[in-house]
């Protein structure tokens, strides 16, 4: 299917009355979830309409098109701004066919992965056709395929990011002292576990090994607060649990606004939707998690590639 196929679909879907697609791709709730959060799915209504509704083709890349010599960051938070309204569909952006047949884009429906990276493709994009390469670029190791997608936080989507220049770690940098090393161990066994089993790959693309991550722990984070700048990409990890694959579960863009700074996120649960929310608010939430601890957070500026992003793909780990 063409990219502009994928957009005019996309586009069509916020026409007013349009409805969002509530299906589940394989192992996504199992993955970072368990219980009755499992079960949750994006019922709340959005107030008021995203950012994206009423545009067609024209003013879709009129917008993309716009500014594009501004800071990466401010391109972040425009678009990502766009979002805000959004509702929350777990998993919603396939390969458009075969395991996971959910559209390649969308602007009517996120989860905090998609949300992240859709923001990203549209802030990185000069002209509106580079968008869907952008996006394939950051949601894949090599080829736009279920196996080949990023699905594990430590282990594909950070380091492959890292490699291809999208990404900087910069936890220490903001963290300073506070900051402290943290691993992520995945074995023969991790996959044996009934929640990894669930995403379907393959036993050769399963990967195992230890990765490493900088985390400021939870405690710690808001002391730091107010020296992280706008559009860094936050992300959330919790107690390593040997038979999950991963501890990261939640991720989103620091917003500083009027002396205080927001989470910018595609949030499950109570709001069910794309909302800056108070950042400190969101932290005393998650420090509240019993079954599964959340530790900590790590820090991540999103950046403009050295070179063209199809020279820089890497496969998976």
């Amino acid at each position: 299917m063409t990219w502009a196929v994928v957009l005019a679909s996309a586009l069509l879907t916020q026409a007013p009355g349009a409805s969002s697609k509530q299906d589940v791709a394989p192992g996504a709730a199992r993955l970072v979830e368990s219980g009755s959060a499992a079960a949750q799915a994006a019922t709340a209504t959005p107030a008021r309409p995203n950012g994206w509704t009423g545009l067609d083709a024209s003013a879709f890349a009129a917008l993309v098109a716009q500014a594009t010599e501004a800071p990466l960051s401010e391109r972040l938070l425009s678009m990502s701004a766009r979002f805000i309204n959004t509702p929350y569909v777990l998993s919603p952006l396939g390969e458009g066919s075969g395991v996971d047949p959910d559209p390649t884009f969308r602007l009517d429906a996120v989860d905090c992965l998609t949300f992240v990276e859709q923001s990203m493709a549209l802030g990185l994009a000069r002209t509106e056709p580079e968008v869907g390469s952008l996006l394939e670029h950051i949601r894949y190791a090599q080829t736009p395929s279920y196996e080949d997608r990023n699905h594990l936080m430590e282990a594909q989507w950070l380091p492959n990011n890292i490699r291809k220049g999208f990404l900087r770690d910069v936890t220490r940098a903001l963290g300073g002292e506070d900051t402290v090393s943290v691993t992520k161990t995945l074995t023969k066994t991790t996959w044996q576990s009934r929640s990894s089993q669930s995403l379907q790959l393959p036993r050769e693309r399963q990967p195992t090994g230890t990765f490493a991550l900088n985390m400021i722990p939870l405690e710690k984070v808001m002391a730091h607060a107010r020296d992280i700048p706008s559009g860094t990409i936050l992300v959330v990890m919790r107690e390593d649990l040997p038979l999950k694959a991963t501890r990261i579960t939640h991720l989103g863009f620091v917003v500083q606004r009027k002396h205080r700074t927001f989470l910018r996120h595609a949030s499950r649960g109570g709001y069910n939707r794309v909302v800056d929310e108070d950042l400190e608010t969101f932290l005393t939430r998650n420090s509240r998690y019993a079954k599964w601890k959340v530790t900590g957070v790590s820090l991540f500026e999103a950046r403009r590639p050295d070179s063209a992003p199809a020279s820089a793909v890497v496969r998976s780990p």
